[in-house]
């Protein structure tokens, strides 16, 4: 479906909030019509809705968070996946639905979806980018759960599957949220939440240095983890100079992830607020743009 391409192209550039009403809207319409169908018709608008789906699920939980809801998608575009017989979509959609339980410290559950994820990955002969990627979800889920040995021994795996990609199985073309300087930001959040705080500054800098001017939010989410760095470092100047600069790219784009780094990272400034460099960051921070959409997406 048309649509479903023209929603993952927009989905990096516009209002959260409007974009996932679109797609629900769609993901509503194709179900009515799955309905009247069948055969290889019916499989291929079931795929389509997956994706729709899968996207909504996407936008729920990191731009909006609004894991609950974003949960009960995941599951719905599962549902449409199994219609179309789509093993690499199931095992998508199980990773990102690894992301609910795993943010939320609950180690077990993101483990159950995880290992899911894979036994549908290795039905569809998932390309090794794939299992690279599911890889880097299973160690971000690590470290929020405070496993950051078995965070970083997953980002090895990942790079190592990356590295003796034969490229005989093709990407999906759905696959766009994953590239390897992802996976460099990947590795960078992991080595700071495992303590490792001068290769992370080393990992994530670079990453910034290498991601487009145009990929607005995963822009907003390194410099966030940059200032969180250089609150561990001790350079408080530094770290206010990251934030804001998330912060403005936070206008541009809005992102509830990329929010989240900088509230971190002013909630790990507390002893330094008197300062003109935490004062500014609050300046920022608390402006019209940004207060008024940390609420209204609440």
């Amino acid at each position: 479906m048309a649509v479903t391409v023209a929603h993952r192209r927009l989905y990096w550039s516009v209002d959260p909030a409007h974009l996932l009403t679109s797609v629900l809207e769609q993901v509503g319409l194709g179900a009515l019509l799955l309905r009247e169908t069948d055969g290889t018709v019916r499989e291929r608008i079931a795929g389509a809705l997956a994706e729709s789906a899968l996207l909504a699920g996407r936008i729920e939980f990191f731009d909006l968070r609004r894991p609950d809801d974003a949960a009960e998608t995941f599951v719905r575009a599962l549902q449409f996946a199994g219609e179309a017989e789509d093993q690499l979509l199931g095992a998508a959609i199980l990773a990102h639905a690894a992301f609910v339980p795993g943010w939320a410290g609950d180690r077990e559950g993101a483990t159950e979806r995880l290992a899911a994820s894979r036994a549908y990955a290795r039905r569809g002969a998932a390309p090794a980018f794939m299992r690279a990627w599911i890889d880097a979800v299973d160690a971000e889920c690590a470290s929020r759960c405070g496993d950051g040995n078995g965070a970083l021994s997953l980002i090895s795996r990942a790079e190592a599957e990356l590295a003796a990609d034969d490229g005989q199985h093709p990407v999906p073309d759905w696959m766009n949220w994953f590239t390897p300087v992802r996976l460099a930001a990947f590795k960078g959040n992991t080595e700071l939440a495992a303590g490792q705080v001068k290769r992370a500054r080393a990992t994530l800098g670079a990453v910034l240095d290498t991601l487009p001017v145009t990929d607005v939010k995963q822009r907003s989410v390194v410099l966030g983890d940059l200032a969180a760095a250089a609150v561990a470092a001790g350079d408080v100047e530094e770290a206010c100079r990251l934030a804001e600069a998330a912060l403005g790219e936070l206008s541009r784009t809005w992102y509830a992830t990329g929010m989240d780094r900088v509230r971190d990272v002013r909630r790990s400034l507390s002893q330094w607020q008197d300062q003109a460099c935490v004062r500014a960051l609050d300046d920022r921070l608390y402006g019209w743009a940004t207060t008024l959409n940390a609420i209204s997406l609440r």
